[in-house]
């Protein structure tokens, strides 16, 4: 259990990393430290007790450039099948915008229709309303009869378009 005064760099030196990865080790581990007359900072340390293994950074590992070419050239294939897929799946969001804009459109129209239906219908039945109040006080019973059919007639048209729409 020796004690040794060292600065950030000779830490280093003796654990094999670098001056700030030595700065970093001794914070971690909480090692005391004082300043020197020089102005460096000096941590007190057993390096006995320290087990450090210097993890290799990356800039020290060397990398096969045919490696990484295999790697990037595969990476632009499934960047393509993704552009393909993109684009599929685009075309078909496309398709099926325009067919629920026309769904929309036929939409509307059905319901202007029926509205109109629904409008006709209530002319109608109040023109029949009308004819059978004049029935009841009028003697041509014959003439408001055939209105009334024809009304009738008309009433029941109606009812069927604005079935169908």
């Amino acid at each position: 259990m020796s004690l040794e005064f060292l600065t950030y760099g000779a830490l280093g030196a003796r654990l094999n990393i670098s001056p700030m990865a030595a700065r970093s080790l001794a914070r971690r581990l909480g090692l005391p430290r004082s300043l020197s007359d020089d102005g460096k900072a000096l941590v007190s340390v057993d390096l006995a007790e320290i087990k450090h293994t210097p993890q290799p950074s990356a800039r020290r590992q060397e990398c096969d450039a045919a490696q990484w070419t295999t790697m990037v050239a595969a990476l632009h294939v499934e960047i393509a099948q993704l552009e393909a897929s993109v684009a599929s799946h685009r075309a078909d969001f496309e398709h099926e915008r325009a067919r629920a804009d026309r769904l929309m459109a036929e939409l509307k129209q059905a319901t202007a229709e029926a509205a109109a239906a629904r409008e006709a219908a209530a002319r109608l039945e109040g023109e029949v309303a009308v004819l059978r109040a004049r029935a009841r006080t009028d003697s041509s019973i014959e003439k408001t009869e055939r209105r009334l059919g024809q009304l009738a007639a008309t009433l029941v048209d109606s009812d069927r378009k604005a079935a169908r729409g």
